[in-house]
């Protein structure tokens, strides 16, 4: 029975990871060893406590080593490895269970992900589940050697260019993921996680000093008006207080936040999960403080009315109160910025940011943001 999760008003059905699929493929594999039988299906106990019945879709048997395959199925997720095979090749060994990557699986090139430098790209949560399905198969066969597996995904090859892999180091192939075991549709922890896992890159290249842009607009700023480069930085998407968070636990000593206002202008309210799903709040910032600037009541609210963030500008500049309404909103930046990084953590920590938009430039930034903008570019020379 397919599981489901209601989200945005749907239901959406789970699916399962690459991990899953290894491990699966993985069972299949040594039973069909142990057994002499063919194996056209497994059931596979997640981490997350869901039972799955996996189809086993091609099998090469030779007298000492089996080779299976799996079909990813991610379910609603659009996850580009949906429909993807994953192969497990299993051979008895004297003992011990060792697991390695083939094609298509990535091989780790720099220090700070969860694999070491020269291992396959297979993380711990699918290596613990390759071996628990492997140590349970040879028990009820009543087998007491060991087995060496592989792991491969041809498509891997194709796929991990549309991955963050290459930035991550992770070269010739996809990794093979999964905590729970189980693909929840649009998940965030999936895009947490490999955010987390940039900024673990980072810090292991000896990075301290970081920047961090939510997307494109604001990467691209970052290099043709600011002369900076984000290959050293991370991208957060709309996971702004998640990425901090994370920052300041790992040990950097400094951020630096760029971003088109239609995002950070937010951070007025203290809404650090930017999508517009979760909360607005634009209009709002800027007619407030503007109101508190000296707006009148028809410029206030032409504000509120307005569908983007350069039209509340153009408006509030119209009113001659644009610098303070400005000035206001990046005390209060300034201020739910240091709640998050500092007043819970007690840490030193520098946080500085610059807001923009294409229309009208730069916007706001804070006290220190050109000192740091100057020590990050002399990173770079």
């Amino acid at each position: 029975m397919r599981e489901f999760v209601v989200k945005n008003k749907k239901k959406l059905a789970l699916g399962y990871t690459t991990g899953s699929c290894a491990a699966a493929a993985a069972k299949a594999a040594a039973q069909a060893l142990l057994s002499g039988e063919p194996v056209d299906s497994v059931r596979l106990m997640t981490p997350a406590g869901i039972l799955l019945h996996v189809d086993v879709e091609h099998m090469e048997r030779a007298p000492d080593r089996v080779r299976c395959a799996v079909r990813k199925d991610a379910g609603d997720d659009p996850d580009i490895t949906h429909g993807m095979l994953v192969f497990a090749e299993v051979e008895k060994t004297a003992s011990g269970i060792s697991i390695d990557g083939g094609e298509g699986v990535g091989r780790v090139t720099k220090p700070g992900l969860a694999c070491a430098v020269g291992q396959a790209a297979i993380n711990p949560g699918p290596r613990e589940q390759i071996t628990r399905a492997l140590t349970e198969t040879a028990e009820r066969y009543g087998y007491t050697g060991g087995f060496s597996v592989v792991i491969s995904a041809p498509e891997g090859v194709r796929l991990a260019e549309r991955t963050f892999n290459p930035s991550l180091g992770i070269v010739g192939g996809l990794s093979i993921l999964g905590t729970t075991g189980i693909v929840e549709p649009m998940s965030e922890r999936a895009l947490i996680d490999t955010i987390r896992l940039e900024l673990d890159a980072r810090y292991a290249e000896g990075v301290r000093e970081l920047l961090i842009c939510p997307g494109n607009y604001g990467e691209d700023f970052a290099a043709e008006q600011l002369g900076l480069s984000l290959e050293r930085g991370v991208k957060c998407s709309n996971f702004i207080g998640e990425t901090l968070d994370y920052a300041v636990y790992r040990g950097f000593s400094s951020v630096l936040l760029i971003g088109h206002a239609g995002k950070l202008i937010k951070l007025g309210a203290g809404v650090f999960q930017t999508h517009s799903s979760y909360a607005d709040g634009r209009q709002e910032v800027l007619a407030s403080h503007a109101a508190m600037a000296g707006a009148d009541r028809d410029t206030v609210r032409a504000v509120m009315q307005s569908v983007s963030v350069d039209e509340c500008i153009r408006l509030i500049r119209e009113a001659g109160v644009l610098e303070e309404t400005l000035r206001t909103i990046s005390q209060k930046i300034a201020r739910h910025l240091h709640h998050r990084t500092v007043d819970k953590t007690g840490r030193d920590f520098c946080m500085e940011y610059l807001i923009f938009t294409n229309v009208h430039g730069v916007l706001i930034q804070s006290d220190g943001a050109a000192e740091l903008i100057n020590r990050l570019k002399e990173r770079e020379l």
